[in-house]
């Protein structure tokens, strides 16, 4: 049988992904003062032992301001990194691609994580303490949420330099892929939505102003990256509240690869409240269609994500010509070895030996046991 196309390397600049699948940033909350620990290693070291092509890191703070939860990784200090270089020669040892994301919370920062209790900022005990956010405007995400300060332009200039700033550490600590944060309803996003950006100045207004801080902060993240390393972009194809739509995406996309940004996230929602896909009827594959237009329409690589579920569906996708990359997200916390399960469904690994050496041998054995070889 040939190749699945799921199975086949992509070539990014100098990057090159043994196969399509990519673990999809997921935040955790595990994290002290930004740094990668014990847990991160374990957590994202298990994707790279079940073969996903890439490894994303949860989104990584570029300010503590910025931060969502307290328990959030980061990259705004020279003292994150060698935390992170230890997670990243983890994943490259076991033949992924290192990947990281980097983002700015804005209006949805200083946040209670999703699993505390009522009234609960943090682990019983940890002492967390709130924080001034930030937004395009001093609107907040949703009732109840807090309000944000304004930025001014000249604070908005600072924040590009601090994206610069943490591809720049994120280099250093040995990722190969960096993905910038413009979905979900965090800071970028919240500039892109004339719902929640309202500004008259040229930050604001139409569609060109209301880009300029993502654009301008793709430009500097391309800029402080080596020419060989892979620039992502995360976006909500649709904000969920009816004021981006998957058109302004494709403007946006093909913007975004004049840039030099290599490929383009394409997830949904988030703008108003918690939920990332709000507004967004869920079914399998229910994204696809927004990887396909970006694909199509501004002629960039697109990355599929949400409830694509096992390699048959995710090998249908890529030769459909709907997306390049097949992003994997809870999925991978129900089956962490998912490239592996579906290297088996689609008939091309029959001997183990996409495993690594000290599984596979023993599951061919297996095999054997079974009378199935």
């Amino acid at each position: 049988m040939p190749t699945p196309l799921l199975f086949t390397p992509l070539t990014m600049r100098g990057v090159v992904a043994p196969n399509r699948a990519v673990l999809s940033p997921m935040v955790q909350f595990r994290a002290t003062d930004g740094l990668v620990n014990d847990f991160h290693l374990v957590h994202l070291g298990k994707f790279a032992l079940g073969k996903f092509g890439v490894v994303f890191t949860e989104n990584c703070a570029v300010e503590p301001r910025g931060r969502v939860t307290q328990g959030d990784l980061g990259l705004w200090d020279d003292g994150q990194i060698a935390s992170h270089k230890r997670l990243t020669t983890l994943l490259k040892a076991e033949g992924s691609v290192a990947a990281t994301q980097i983002t700015h919370s804005g209006r949805k920062g200083s946040t209670p994580r999703t699993f505390d209790k009522p009234g609960a900022l943090g682990p019983e005990g940890a002492g967390w303490q709130r924080w001034e956010v930030v937004g395009p405007t001093d609107q907040p995400a949703a009732e109840g949420w807090l309000k944000p300060r304004a930025l001014s332009a000249t604070e908005i200039e600072g924040l590009v330099t601090k994206f610069a700033d943490a591809a720049r550490r994120a280099d250093a600590a040995g990722y190969d892929v960096v993905e910038i944060h413009a979905a979900h309803g965090y800071l970028l996003a919240q500039f892109l939505s004339p719902i929640s950006n309202t500004r008259n100045d040229i930050y604001g207004g139409d569609c060109a102003g209301r880009m300029r801080f993502p654009l301008d902060v793709a430009r500097a993240v391309r800029a402080a990256l080596p020419a060989n390393k892979a620039l992502f972009v995360r976006v909500s194809a649709v904000d969920g509240a009816g004021g981006w739509d998957v058109a302004d995406t494709v403007v946006f996309a093909a913007a975004l690869k004049e840039l030099g940004v290599d490929v383009v996230d394409c997830s949904s929602g988030g703008l108003t409240g918690a939920a990332t896909a709000a507004g967004v009827t869920r079914s399998p594959g229910f994204q696809v269609p927004f990887a396909a237009a970006v694909r199509r329409q501004a002629g960039v690589a697109s990355m599929a994500v949400g409830l694509i579920l096992d390699g048959p569906q995710a090998e249908a996708i890529l030769r459909a010509g709907d997306a390049d990359l097949i992003a994997i997200g809870r999925q991978a916390l129900y089956e962490p070895f998912w490239p592996l399960h579906a290297a088996q469904a689609l008939g091309c690994d029959p001997d183990w030996t996409m495993w690594t050496p000290e599984y596979g041998w023993w599951l061919e054995k297996r095999e054997h046991t079974l009378g199935r070889k």
